[in-house]
């Protein structure tokens, strides 16, 4: 029988990058982008540098037509939730406190990313409702390195 460590690691397939995008100013529009370098302070380009747990934000793919339902839209475009990093085939959210490979670079699941009051405004009344739970996660960089899109995300094999 797994134990409970192995069974928290185990993914059944790698995922993938589905969109990247940076914001260059404060409450500045994302821009797109197919390919951008990670340090350890975040992405390049990106107005938020944060050494630390909240480096990197990533947000799951399989989650926007939640919240496009939860808002009664038929779509929604990944760049109004100000996330750097939305993949999809995996479940974000199993990767907090785990090491994970996302193109050549390393990161660590770090926490939840909540919603703002931001939300609000750019996706409509009750935006910050519907992403709760939605938010993705935050990570930290372990790795500099180069992400695409298309690239692969897996996890690796459990710290310590």
């Amino acid at each position: 029988m797994k134990t409970l460590s192995e069974l928290m690691s185990s993914f059944v397939t790698a995922g993938s990058v589905r969109w990247i995008g940076i914001r260059p100013g404060r409450r500045a529009d994302m821009i797109s982008s197919d390919r951008i370098k990670i340090t350890d302070s975040g992405l390049c380009g990106d107005r938020y540098k944060n050494p630390g747990n909240r480096a990197v934000t990533l947000l799951q793919y399989e989650h926007l037509a939640v919240i496009a339902s939860l808002l009664g839209k038929d779509q929604i475009n990944p760049q109004w939730f100000r996330r750097n990093i939305v993949v999809s085939g995996i479940n974000l959210l199993a990767l907090k406190n785990y090491s994970f490979q996302i193109g050549t670079a390393v990161l660590k699941g770090t926490g939840v990313c909540a919603p703002c009051s931001r939300m609000e405004v750019l996706l409509g009344p009750g935006g910050y409702t519907a992403l709760r739970g939605h938010g993705g996660i935050t990570a930290r960089v372990v790795e500099s390195g180069i992400v695409k899109i298309g690239d692969q995300v897996s996890s690796l094999p459990a710290d310590g």
